[in-house]
């Protein structure tokens, strides 16, 4: 850990309201419910209550719901994006975390309604406007996703 890191203490927990105050995303899109830690310029540990009222289920599965592979990343995204901004300095700032790779995905578990999905991401790289990061959501102790991901930290589109 660098000396950087290591002088900005851990933070958490933080509850939605934090969580929108650093992500744009809305329901339903919002797949972040809190943070419970927090290491500036090192990691994440943060949570998705998946409910059965979670709209993909309509769909996916009738009969077996499961909670698409898509999402489970981009749960880790949004926790990357909440981990990136805090870590840069960018709260408030009106910058986006926009994916641009992401490699090595694996699924291990499938994710069902009534559970606590645990986000864990760290960065692999920092720079201040592309970042690297692996993740991985857990259902208690068991595995159920991994994936390595890059993103862009840009200004917002023109209105």
């Amino acid at each position: 850990m660098s000396e950087e890191a290591a002088a900005r203490p851990a933070i958490g927990p933080l509850d939605v309201r934090k969580v929108m105050a650093a992500l744009p995303h809305r329901y339903p899109m919002l797949l972040v419910d809190r943070v419970e830690r927090l290491e500036p310029d090192v990691r994440i540990v943060a949570t998705k209550a998946v409910s059965i009222n979670e709209p993909f289920f309509a769909g996916h599965f009738p009969g077996r719901p499961i909670m698409p592979g898509v999402l489970i990343v981009e749960a880790l995204a949004q926790a990357a994006g909440i981990l990136a901004v805090e870590s840069l300095g960018l709260a408030g700032s009106g910058k986006l975390v926009y994916f641009m790779a992401i490699e090595n995905a694996k699924f291990r578990t499938p994710v069902e309604p009534g559970v606590l999905l645990t986000l864990e991401v760290e960065f692999v790289q920092k720079r201040s406007s592309v970042c690297k990061f692996t993740g991985r959501a857990k259902i208690g102790d068991k595995l159920a996703a991994e994936a390595n991901f890059t993103a862009m930290i840009a200004d917002p589109p023109a209105e």
